[in-house]
């Protein structure tokens, strides 16, 4: 289904952005609900369940904190995610330095964290049941932890050089979180110990590289900004300004070295892209310019290049239940990817009536014998 993804001609989603959209998120509960968030501070709710059950609709929108809220954030939402366990509660956060925790029911924020410096990317975990961290990326080389329960940013991670693009929770242990900066390097973390850091990344895998010891320990030769964990939590693929794409094994912190090619990405902050669930083959849904690039993960392979936006492609999310795909842009878009249907032969249609070149020549003795028969 994912190898025959398309446009969707007959669904649109309600255009209410007037500004890119830099991020989604779909729901995790029922894969019902999608938040996006916009480069004028705007965020907007939307169901995507068919309610018209006619062939061809509209994913309405059931509401947005709007430019005249008086609770909308200031500049850019860079990252908007639900809460893993319940529709009840989304989390923003924006250039504008602050992270919001929202009723859903209301669009109320019920908690606001500040921060010294623009706020890239925040991430809550999906599995985790012994606590309620916000990981929080932002222009200070430190990485915050905000403690939900106790609403207090409780925990500092010190170890990057430069600000911190993406952080990504890992979707297998719960006290484990991956962060990627513009220093060039991806840490692993657990958050329960003192020094915190399990490892940093290194693209040649501890081999002395070529270049001077100042290379080594790099997961790029760039900035890194953009993380994505396979759902089982075993490997983690990370983007660079480099150009390139890597995919790591997040046990061992080993470089696979599998070669996606050029994966272009000139973008100046977090890239969000991520990767299939549910297809026995993994894929990877990068932003490429105005298009989507699909990559098979395990062997690098770029399957098909989605093309329908008009502009730069800021993130993707992906709907599991449907093997859906949602990409939103700078041209203030939100298109849907549906796998194409085969288009069906009808019964009633006997061969004989169809076309010839239809049939293809090694069947036609098999089937003119079986009508005899």
């Amino acid at each position: 289904r994912v190898l025959s993804l398309e446009l969707n001609k007959d669904r649109d989603v309600e255009r209410i952005h007037g500004s890119g959209i830099n991020t989604l998120d779909i729901e995790p509960v029922e894969g019902r609900y999608m938040l996006s968030g916009g480069s004028d501070g705007v965020i907007v709710l939307y169901d995507l369940e068919n309610l018209s059950r006619k062939p061809t609709y509209t994913c309405k929108a059931l509401g947005s904190v709007g430019r005249s809220h008086p609770e909308v954030h200031r500049f850019s939402v860079e990252t908007v995610q639900w809460y893993p366990h319940d529709t009840g509660m989304f989390t923003s956060s924006s250039f504008d330095k602050t992270l919001k925790i929202w009723d859903t029911n209301i669009l109320q924020p019920a908690e606001i964290f500040h921060f010294e410096g623009t706020v890239y990317s925040h991430h809550m975990s999906p599995v985790a049941t012994k606590h309620c961290l916000i990981a929080v990326g932002t222009k200070s080389p430190k990485v915050q932890l905000c403690d939900l329960k106790s609403g207090s940013c409780s925990h500092i991670l010190q170890g990057h050089k430069q600000e911190v693009l993406a952080v990504s929770w890992s979707s297998r242990h719960e006290y484990v979180l991956a962060t990627a900066s513009a220093d060039s390097r991806v840490k692993l973390w657990d958050v329960r110990r003192a020094s915190g850091c399990l490892s940093t990344l290194d693209q040649h895998n501890g081999e002395k590289s070529k270049a001077s010891s100042e290379a080594a320990n790099t997961a790029h030769n760039g900035r890194v900004n953009g993380l994505c964990y396979m759902n089982d939590g075993l490997h983690l693929l990370t983007v660079g300004t480099d150009d390139r794409m890597r995919l790591w094994n997040s046990s061992t912190g080993e470089n696979t070295l599998v070669n996606y090619g050029k994966v272009c990405n000139e973008s100046r902050k977090g890239l969000k892209f991520t990767v299939s669930c549910g297809c026995n083959r993994e894929f990877a849904f990068v932003p490429y310019g105005s298009t989507i690039a699909v990559y098979t993960v395990f062997t690098g392979e770029l399957i098909t290049m989605l093309r329908g936006h008009y502009s730069t492609v800021n993130c993707c999310v992906f709907q599991p239940n449907f093997q859906e795909l949602y990409s939103g842009s700078k041209d203030c878009n939100i298109l849907a990817w549906i796998p194409a249907l085969r288009e069906p032969v009808h019964d009633d249609i006997s061969e004989k009536s169809l076309p010839q070149q239809h049939l293809n020549p090694a069947y036609e003795d098999a089937w003119s014998s079986s009508d005899e028969g």
